[in-house]
């Protein structure tokens, strides 16, 4: 078997057990859209490609994704170079979150941490900062969600190690919450 078609085939194999996440893939998207409607901000981050997933949501929420409707205060903490690297330098490359939750989470607002694996220490400690400030925390990641998992007050977690199929329904996963936050701004 080809390694595109192996691919594909974990894949598919995923969706059927992923199938019964769904119930709590709508449940985080009423939570977003609770956190918007009590005038709260979402918070996003994750390293690697689990940043740019972050960023995705963010961003999809700032923007739109299938309808028009007004934008919604969301920011993904990963996309500033030089706030990561000062604090990193400064500091260390644990705290890159943490001290940004701290600056900036508020009780009542949502913090959603991507991590493929939920072992990283900078992933860790942002969300346990933002518990710690009143957030609601959220953890999409990956087989047992790692270390992380214990900072999460909600979790939607691929029941895979690839790092690609992770990753691959974490966009299906992101995409989902947003459908439901993008109705509810739309007033559908």
């Amino acid at each position: 078997m080809a390694e595109s078609a192996r691919a594909l085939s974990e894949h598919l194999e995923l969706a059927t057990r992923i199938e019964e996440l769904l119930p709590r893939v709508d449940e985080i998207g009423r939570l977003v859209v609770d956190c918007f409607a009590a005038d709260g901000r979402v918070y996003t981050f994750g390293n690697g490609g689990s940043s740019l997933d972050a960023t995705h949501l963010a961003e999809e929420l700032v923007g739109r994704f299938k309808r028009e409707r007004r934008p919604l205060p969301a920011q993904s903490l990963v996309v500033d170079a030089a706030t990561l690297t000062c604090i990193a330098n400064d500091y260390s490359f644990a705290e890159v979150f943490e001290r940004q939750v701290r600056a900036f989470v508020r009780a009542g607002d949502v913090v959603v941490a991507f991590s493929t694996s939920g072992r990283s220490p900078n992933i860790v400690r942002g969300l346990a900062a933002a518990k710690d400030m009143g957030a609601t925390t959220i953890l999409i990641g990956g087989g047992e969600g790692g270390p992380a998992l214990a900072h999460a007050d909600h979790a939607l977690l691929v029941p895979s190690e690839s790092t690609a199929r992770i990753q691959e329904w974490h966009a299906f996963f992101l995409h989902a919450i947003v459908d439901r936050v993008d109705r509810w701004a739309a007033g559908e």
